[in-house]
């Protein structure tokens, strides 16, 4: 095959996989590095570069996964809380190899909509890659992540997009 019917391919299978279809199989970190740096190659005027991404693994993780369920639970009214919410965004989390926040940071020398989308061709690239490495991957963006400023250390100029959760597939 040539480089375009490989790329061709690449896009054609890439997928939203969820967490409940990863093996437990760890994720390289050299595989791991290969998708965060296909991230970095996305077009973004004057080079503003206004992804910020965190990586969470094995305790990092773990942690994530019980202060999200703890603000689910703080934030929900009584009535609206469902148990079942509560106990897949622990699953989610614990479920995936690898978890990355998404936060774009605003750099007011180009339109917010232009560093929003550069973030969205960042995370395509990560997609993209995770396709060609057999590794599953989606990208939510619960309402949760609004009250994640401190954990997540999001600056004033500074949007958290959501969480790209990874893992292996076999």
């Amino acid at each position: 095959m040539n480089k375009a019917e490989v790329l061709k391919e690449i896009i054609e299978r890439r997928r939203s996989i969820f967490p409940k279809d990863y093996s437990d199989t760890e994720i390289s970190q050299e595989i791991l590095d290969e998708i965060l740096h296909s991230a970095t190659l996305a077009p973004n005027h004057k080079r503003t570069k206004p992804w910020r991404f965190k990586i969470f693994r094995g305790e990092e993780k773990a942690k994530l996964a019980l202060e999200m369920q703890s603000i689910y639970k703080s934030t929900q009214p009584e009535t609206l809380f469902l148990e079942k919410k509560y106990n897949d965004i622990g699953f989610k989390i614990n479920k995936a190899d690898t978890v990355v926040s998404i936060v774009v940071n605003f750099s007011e020398m180009v339109p917010e909509w232009e560093e929003i989308a550069a973030v969205s061709m960042a995370v395509q690239n990560m997609y993209l890659t995770c396709t060609a490495n057999n590794i599953g991957c989606y990208w939510s963006s619960p309402k949760i992540v609004d009250h994640l400023k401190e954990s997540l250390t999001i600056e004033e100029n500074q949007k958290c997009l959501g969480f790209l959760y990874m893992g292996s597939l076999d």
